[in-house]
């Protein structure tokens, strides 16, 4: 058991809303810190692995919203870093959609296509908002998606380019361009490198005590005196105030059992925000058979069944020459290749690059395939909240509840789902505990000075300022009326 004393604030969490925390906490001379991170390692789903020689990003890849009239904070952090990127273009991923025979649709009809899927999706949105407000709706669109190509279309529409059919606050705030990252340190290092502002570090590995690692949170007790966090491995933590930074996905699971449980106006909240499973399984081939010239990055394969390896990427404008295709699943499709062999997976991803690309290419070397659900410290890759949502329910998704402040992506009103969010969401719950605890020294000032009161009258030193008064220990006051007479011991 840790038998380590009290500290002022513990951060359960080491992504990146709970390093910025962190970052904001220590900055303001608050650094009797603990961070308890469940993993053995910081980043949180922000994560990179070497594969095929190269550095390839398992969960958040890319920088999004870039090239605005405001500057994304992210981005700012790359270019101070130095981060290597690449620029992605997605416009001409729906011109390079393949049928089961290896043929490209024509442009005529895939543009046809998305405009209906837009349409779509565009009434689909009336109709919602109509609902809510208790007005009538429109029938039914006549264009739900049937065909291989308009299931696609659907796919790449709805789970990679909502930004289409409504505003996102990250491209109207930051700019539409997004930049994939390719760097050997990995999207990770700028997590490292905030890190190590207000941890030690040793030749770039972190060393400070306050960083703990596999620590994995199974209990928290919390009351008006302050928190108890109690660790897998039977360790034992007190602390004024706890950061709750882990992922929605954990905060619905049972991983974390809080006593007493959280109020209902706030499990409910937790409970109506949706998790995405954002799956790229990587495939590493002996030599490219697929087009790399401009304009061929992404490309997309049309089949009966929705999101079925849609979505494909090559690598060689982020690494050239190293051979690798993405292919990205979501949700459903995430979760049952999740469920099976690396083999059965390969077997899959293989049949559909045949269809594409012919019987004759090669099978590929090496696969990886992140498991993001079954990550029971991740259970999922990030939030997704219901088209109409209120500002209420993020207002109790991120309420503190008594010393419990709750931060991460998923807490943020204008960009949640993105990496930004998660860091400035720690910022802004690293301010609030940073006013909650002046609110609080503030409160104990006030309490001392109506208690000692009533002693400094018996003594007639009513006249010492509030300076004086605060200065006095209270054996000293004991001593005075001691000597004054006006305080006997029987």
């Amino acid at each position: 058991m840790d038998s380590s004393s009290r500290s002022s604030v513990i951060i359960i969490g080491a992504g990146i809303s709970g390093i910025s925390a962190a970052k904001v906490l220590a900055e303001n001379g608050v650094d009797d810190v603990v961070i308890l991170e469940a993993s053995d390692r910081i980043g949180g789903r922000i994560r990179k692995e070497d594969f095929g020689g190269v550095s390839v990003e398992l969960g958040a890849g890319w920088i999004q919203g870039v090239g605005g009239k405001k500057s994304n904070p992210v981005w700012e952090l790359a270019c101070k870093s130095g981060i290597r990127t690449c620029f992605s273009d997605y416009s001409n991923a729906r011109y390079n959609i393949y049928d089961q025979s290896g043929k490209i649709f024509p442009s005529g009809l895939a543009a046809a296509s998305y405009n209906k899927a837009v349409d779509s999706a565009i009434q689909e949105l009336k109709n919602q908002e109509a609902k809510l407000r208790g007005l009538p709706t429109e029938p039914e669109s006549p264009s739900a998606p049937k065909t291989p190509i308009e299931l696609a279309i659907d796919f790449i529409l709805h789970d990679f380019e909502m930004a289409e059919v409504e505003p996102i606050s990250t491209y109207t705030d930051f700019g539409e361009k997004e930049f994939l990252v390719a760097d050997a340190r990995g999207y990770e290092s700028l997590l490292h490198q905030m890190a190590e502002t207000f941890l030690f570090s040793s030749e770039g590995i972190i060393v400070d005590n306050r960083l703990k690692l596999n620590k994995v949170v199974r209990e928290l007790r919390h009351s008006r005196n302050g928190v108890t966090v109690k660790t897998e491995d039977g360790c034992v933590y007190e602390a004024n105030y706890v950061i709750l930074s882990v992922s929605v996905g954990v905060l619905q699971s049972d991983l974390i059992s809080f006593h007493p449980t959280l109020p209902k106006w706030k499990t409910e909240a937790i409970m109506k925000c949706d998790v995405i499973v954002y799956t790229k399984i990587f495939l590493k081939f002996p030599y490219k058979f697929w087009p790399c010239g401009p304009g061929t990055e992404f490309f997309m394969y049309a089949h009966d069944k929705r999101g079925y390896y849609t979505f494909w990427q090559h690598m060689e404008n982020a690494y050239p020459g190293s051979n690798i295709l993405v292919v990205t699943l979501t949700n459903e499709e995430s979760k049952r290749v999740e469920a099976q062999s690396e083999e059965e997976t390969m077997k899959e991803a293989m049949g559909v690059l045949r269809d594409m690309f012919g019987v004759d290419i090669p099978n590929p070397t090496h696969i990886l395939v992140p498991r993001w659900w079954n990550n029971r410290f991740q259970r999922g890759s990030y939030s997704n909240y219901p088209i109409i949502t209120t500002k209420q329910d993020f207002t109790d998704i991120k309420a503190p509840i008594g010393p419990i402040f709750f931060t991460g992506e998923h807490t943020s009103e204008r960009f949640n789902g993105y990496v930004h969010g998660g860091y400035l969401s720690g910022i802004d719950t690293g301010k609030a505990l940073l006013e909650e605890i002046k609110r609080e020294e503030e409160r104990k000032k006030e309490s001392q000075t109506f208690l000692l009161e009533p002693l400094l009258a018996l003594t007639g030193s009513l006249t010492l300022t509030q300076k004086k008064v605060m200065g006095l220990h209270k054996w000293d006051i004991a001593r005075q009326l001691l000597i004054s007479g006006k305080l006997a011991i029987k």
